[in-house]
């Protein structure tokens, strides 16, 4: 049975993962990668455009569904081995961005409607199938 995930990164680091094919979190923990199986589906949320900068982006940039559910690592730079996992991504052209707020009252993850942002802290987590189709249907996919 599949499971539906949020990802939490800059919009320019998801781009980087849409391009390549590969979906990252959590500053390359390998820990909520292993949870994921194929079939799996991910949306991610980006904050903010750049990683380290301030200029909000607030909107679901990328939706896509786990490949083989392998995570692996894969070498950055010397210093910096993050692990990834495969995704094949809805196309950018077929999967528009959306704006959180509209969505904020319809989602049952956010408890709290006035400090919203807080469960994204968790960087990676899953979300019941019905917030999951909310989302992917304002960005104009279907899922199943």
């Amino acid at each position: 049975m599949a499971r539906y995930w949020i990802a939490v990164a800059s919009r320019e680091h998801v781009m980087h993962g849409v391009t390549g094919g590969f979906a990252q979190v959590c500053h390359g923990k390998r820990g909520p990668l292993k949870l994921m199986t194929a079939g799996d589906w991910i949306v991610y949320y980006s904050p903010v455009e750049q990683f380290g900068e301030k200029a909000p982006c607030r909107r679901f940039t990328a939706i896509g569904k786990i490949d083989t559910g392998n995570a692996y690592e894969f070498q950055m730079s010397k210093d910096f081995v993050p692990w990834r996992i495969d995704v094949t991504f809805v196309s950018p052209e077929n999967a528009k961005e959306v704006a959180i707020e509209p969505l904020i009252d319809k989602l049952s993850f956010i408890q709290n409607k006035q400090r919203w942002g807080f469960p994204f802290r968790r960087g990676c987590f899953p979300v019941p199938l019905s917030d999951f189709q909310i989302i992917a249907n304002s960005m104009g996919v279907t899922i199943l």
